[in-house]
């Protein structure tokens, strides 16, 4: 396989992520639109070139004279960066109203946004701890701006203030947990991290156990799993909207991404280790990701409170991963599904808000049913969705990952997960009550709202896609795509490509 085919799309999202920079600098000179129609190209682009070697079976380390082997293209990562670019190509299209409604959204904001999906998609391809890092912090400190790009709102500052602090601080654990690896295996590659493990016993690997306890608590941050969520509401809530779809959706994907490659392709013999800890921290964040969602008035911050729930289901298949080589398939699998729920739900409601405030706490919902049924009716597919109603990709993703963990003995910590969504039930019929039984509330009503746009297309697209991925394989059978049984295949295929030595 051609080398310069693996880094093209990678190649690509940077060389338009600098060229949007470059742009940025004769700002008077281009509209948001263009920015956005030459972003998205761009991704397209990204896009296409990742699919030339989708659906294959491979492992390469191409030009290793020059990245030195800690960079691995692969069926996985090449996964990934679809998932990635699709995620990233959604946020501008659904934000397309949402960022030339308000004209803070310059031309920089979107060469930042390709900056993070360039680091994002790096990280997949990482096979070193120091490499992980440098591109863990592109993505990162992008997202930190994003979330306080509009700092004349006192709301954005404080959120880029807390999450770049304690982003800062976790950061630190990363490092001194790569130091302690380094100075027990003489490396920092993870497939000579490998070796070194399976070569030593346990009584020998003191120092790399911590290291990677460290390195652990990263990726717990990260994806705010407890106790490490205190930044998540305040930051989701400062966050203009579209970004919050963002860091809910793409980001956690990218966070995953390389921690899988490491359980699964490099370490799997210490992840009997982390059990007693994974578990409990699975209780604890389902538990008090449940009590957040279910306290929560403001629709923003009760989705991303709930958005603490669906960590804690997809810790539930990373704690059976040392049991069971199918939680990883599972995995991968809900990531897929919380990708196209989660964009969906934020992406809507950022739709709706992109030409007023009002439609932010429970009550502003009411009767939106009536005033813009088709709106309500996505709405409601997506909160199906991540309730995990049956007919909805939802459903498909919490059946395989509490399956998976039932077959690896976490039967006590299933249950719980399925209490966790009868419960959820609540929160999201919640709203969904409001928008069809309820009369809207007169300082609601947006008589003149144009729903005729890019952003209405591709929230409905997402809602097709959401329903076609719980009842595909039943009616869609003719077309090899939407078939479950398919999708199924490609996260199997993905996860097979880490142990191509």
């Amino acid at each position: 396989m051609n080398e310069l085919i693996q880094i093209l799309p990678v190649l690509t999202v940077l060389v338009a992520a600098v060229a949007l920079m470059f742009m940025s600098m004769y700002g008077e000179k281009f509209t948001t639109k263009t920015y956005i129609i030459v972003s998205s190209l761009a991704l397209v682009l990204a896009l296409i070139f990742s699919f030339i070697p989708f659906g294959e079976l491979y492992s390469l380390r191409p030009y290793s004279n020059i990245f030195n082997d800690v960079l691995i293209f692969d069926t996985f990562s090449n996964f990934f960066h679809i998932l990635l670019i699709l995620g990233t190509l959604f946020t501008l299209l659904i934000g397309e109203h949402y960022f030339q409604e308000r004209l803070y959204f310059k031309g920089e904001f979107f060469s930042i946004l390709l900056f993070s999906l360039f680091g994002m998609m790096l990280l997949a391809n990482a096979n070193e701890l120091v490499t992980a890092y440098i591109a863990l912090e592109i993505a990162s400190f992008s997202v930190y701006i994003m979330v306080g790009y509009n700092s004349s709102d006192s709301k954005r500052v404080e959120a880029i203030f807390k999450y770049l602090v304690l982003g800062s601080f976790i950061g630190a654990f990363y490092l001194l947990g790569v130091v302690l690896v380094y100075g027990a295996t003489q490396t920092t590659n993870l497939s000579e991290i490998s070796l070194f493990v399976t070569s030593h016993t346990n009584s020998e690997l003191s120092l790399v156990y911590i290291g990677f306890t460290l390195i652990l608590f990263t990726f717990l941050f990260k994806i705010a799993a407890f106790p490490f969520q205190s930044w998540l509401l305040d930051v989701y809530r400062g966050a203009p909207m579209i970004i919050t779809a963002y860091m809910a959706s793409t980001f956690k994907i990218a966070i995953f991404s390389f921690f899988l490659r490491a359980i699964i392709q490099d370490i799997t013999p210490m992840i009997d280790f982390w059990d007693s800890i994974i578990y409990f921290i699975t209780i604890f964040t389902l538990v008090f990701g449940t009590w957040l969602a279910i306290t929560q008035k403001i629709v923003k911050r009760m989705l991303a409170a709930s958005s603490i729930v669906h960590t804690g289901y997809l810790l539930l298949a990373f704690i059976a991963l040392g049991q069971n080589i199918h939680a990883a398939y599972a995995t991968v699998f809900y990531l897929i599904a919380y990708l196209i729920s989660a964009l969906g739900s934020f992406g809507i409601i950022s739709h709706i808000i992109s030409e007023t405030k009002v439609k932010v706490t429970y009550d502003d919902f009411k009767g939106l049913s009536k005033e813009r049924p088709f709106l309500a009716a996505m709405m409601t597919i997506f909160l199906f969705s991540l309730a995990g109603i049956p007919s909805t990709v939802g459903f498909i993703g919490k059946f395989y990952v509490f399956t998976e963990a039932i077959n690896a003995g976490f039967a006590a910590l299933a249950i719980l997960a399925i209490i966790a969504t009868f419960i959820s039930v609540y929160y999201y019929f919640k709203l969904i009550a409001m928008m069809y039984f309820y009369p809207t509330k007169e300082e609601c009503l947006s008589n003149d709202f144009n729903d005729k746009r890019i952003s209405t297309y591709a929230i409905g697209f997402l809602a097709i896609i959401t329903v076609l991925g719980g009842i595909g394989t039943a009616i869609v059978f003719f077309i090899p795509v939407l078939n479950i049984d398919t999708l199924i295949n490609i996260t199997q295929l993905s996860i097979q490509s880490l142990f191509i030595k």
